[in-house]
């Protein structure tokens, strides 16, 4: 779904006429902070008590089901004091989900209280937010190792149909603008290396479960010592050990990923197990991730968040650089 100026229009009255279920009212300014895969807005309350972040869902991505399970786990952490991330805020009626329509069509909206903090940039102190990352994930792995799980819990499943697939949930890598037939296949290439390796790596329950899986610097918050979690929107069962690709996205070929890597292995290190196998295997995910958001970009195309990632749509230019690298062994 393209977030056209009109839909967006439709969306904010929308959620003007929505802001009651959550003590504001219809007249709260609305800022639109981000449109990706949802449209994320900023409400602020006149009165000065409480802003809230709400993040709009595309139609056609996850169901009532899947959203209520992320939330769900969201409590859990928080109830267990793992990581600091924005608590999930209720209606009045203590729903979690609200349904707007716009443009004709059903949207739903959740809620978060807004917490402090920037993103974290990429520089010289990076490698230490990274230790303190490896910390937090590690933390939420073993979360997800331990917690029983409601029976109703629904979250999508991240493997290489999921993730890479010509049918997969963010597209078709092959359809990227400018991608060479060379380039094509240094990245098939790359694809069939990457399968090769999981099918022996596996999916037990020791290297496989739920996890956050877009650990990206634009849902890292930065505030004074502390470093919050945020947009569980992606989370899902795939592999523990991809969370570290996640949190490179975008800038896989800069110089300084070598020492974040060593940084999050070290802080991991510090809460949980990493066998040797699995600190290994973070070439294979980094490659992986790669190659899911250039299907990202080239699905997304149209997207404010792809065309500030990838004005030039030279992103899939360098994914055929880093399948040369991931195939040379260099990663």
């Amino acid at each position: 779904m393209t977030y056209t100026e009109t839909l967006l229009q439709g969306v904010e009255v929308g959620l003007g006429r929505a802001l009651a279920n959550w003590g504001l009212p219809e007249s709260a300014p609305l800022q639109l902070l981000t449109t990706s895969e949802n449209a994320t807005y900023l409400a602020r309350d006149p009165a000065g008590q409480r802003n809230l972040i709400l993040r709009v869902h595309r139609p056609d991505y996850h169901r009532r089901e899947e959203i209520e399970s992320e939330l769900a786990w969201i409590d859990a952490l928080r109830d267990q004091s793992r990581v600091h991330t924005p608590a999930p805020v209720s209606t009045a009626a203590g729903d979690h989900v609200v349904t707007i329509e716009a443009a004709g069509q059903p949207l739903h909206v959740v809620a978060f209280e807004q917490v402090s903090g920037r993103e974290p940039d990429v520089g010289a102190d990076l490698p230490l937010w990274f230790e303190q990352l490896g910390q937090i994930t590690a933390r939420l792995h073993e979360h997800s190792r331990q917690w029983q799980r409601p029976a109703w819990f629904a979250r999508k499943r991240w493997d290489l149909d999921s993730m890479i697939g010509r049918q997969g949930l963010w597209g078709d890598w092959h359809a990227a603008q400018g991608l060479s037939a060379d380039e094509e296949a240094l990245i098939e290439a790359a694809a069939e290396q990457i399968a090769t390796t999981l099918a022996t790596y596996g999916q037990g329950p020791e290297r496989y479960g739920l996890v956050h899986a877009d650990l990206r610097l634009a849902n890292l918050l930065v505030d004074g010592e502390r470093l919050s979690i945020i947009d569980y929107d992606d989370c899902g069962f795939c592999w523990f050990a991809y969370d570290f690709a996640a949190a490179i996205s975008f800038f896989e070929l800069d110089p300084l990923v070598p020492q974040l890597r060593r940084a999050w292995v070290r802080g991991y290190r510090q809460v949980a197990e990493l066998d040797e196998e699995s600190e290994a295997a973070i070439a294979t995910f980094i490659m992986l991730r790669r190659i899911m958001l250039s299907a990202w970009l080239t699905s997304h195309a149209d997207s404010s968040a792809a065309r500030e990632l990838d004005p030039q749509h030279s992103y899939i230019h360098g994914t055929a650089t880093l399948a040369r690298q991931y195939l040379q062994g260099r990663l």
